[in-house]
């Protein structure tokens, strides 16, 4: 499937000008990756050791404005693991060829859970009947929409790489509704976004999605959302740190 080019679209939520934007930003809602600011401080100004701080947003520029939150379940060292943990995440590093990384850091709490997330993510990820294309766009669509940074850093890059348009992924990250020019990129967009805002999807886009896919890529295409979904709330629970120098790309959503 070619990636699509896509027309314009509306912001979810409305249009802000650029008067209100500021008092829009200043009222967001704590996000799960950054720590607040102080009460008082000015706009841009650092906070100071001795001032309190909570978590704050990101602005619609994309740009933080305060540092990171600290990570709440860190990599757990070697000598303080469990001999459960350190059977999981020698048969994670086995699997995967790499450390327990990422959402596994956290779930890694849980040994067996983190192991069978692993095996539910080896298949959606790699044995599945959705093509890489429409995978990694509906991991981004479902990234957006919990504001899961970690999860957008990482699987940005290979959507681009699997052929998603970048254009239609700057649209999805600034919370625009997206509108593309291809069919299955449409379909995915609608069906991934409704299931994820009304938790079902209704009859048209039902049978578009098993028009165009088939039953088993359906359910495939649920399944995968609802395990990226799980991975986010996990992550944003946790305030798993983005991946080494790589910035937020997420402008929160206004409320």
């Amino acid at each position: 499937m070619a990636g699509g080019e896509i027309a314009g679209g509306d912001m979810a939520g409305g249009e802000m000008g650029g008067d209100d934007m500021g008092s829009q930003a200043a009222n967001l809602p704590p996000s799960p990756q950054a720590a607040g600011q102080a009460p008082g401080m000015q706009s841009g100004s650092a906070p100071t050791s001795q001032s309190p701080t909570s978590q704050s947003p990101v602005t619609w520029a994309g740009e933080v404005v305060v540092p990171m939150a600290p990570d709440r379940m860190p990599e757990i060292p070697a000598d303080k693991m469990t001999d459960a943990q350190k059977k999981a995440a020698e048969e994670f590093a086995a699997g995967r060829g790499t450390p327990v990384f990422g959402p596994f850091v956290p779930l890694l709490r849980s040994p067996e859970v983190m192991l069978r997330a692993k095996a539910m993510g080896d298949y959606l990820r790699y044995k599945s009947t959705l093509p890489p294309k429409v995978s990694e766009y509906a991991i981004l669509i479902t990234a957006r929409h919990y504001s899961q940074e970690y999860e957008w850093a990482l699987h940005y890059p290979i959507a681009l790489k699997a052929g998603v348009n970048p254009e239609l992924l700057a649209q999805l990250a600034q919370g625009r509704r997206v509108r593309g020019v291809y069919e299955t990129d449409q379909l995915i967009y609608e069906f991934v976004s409704e299931l994820l805002t009304n938790h079902c999807v209704c009859d048209d886009t039902y049978h578009w999605a098993v028009t165009k896919l088939g039953e088993q890529s359906v359910i495939d295409l649920v399944g995968l959302v609802g395990y990226y979904a799980m991975l986010a709330l996990v992550m944003n629970m946790a305030r798993t740190p983005l991946p080494k120098d790589t910035k937020p790309a997420l402008p929160l959503f206004p409320r």
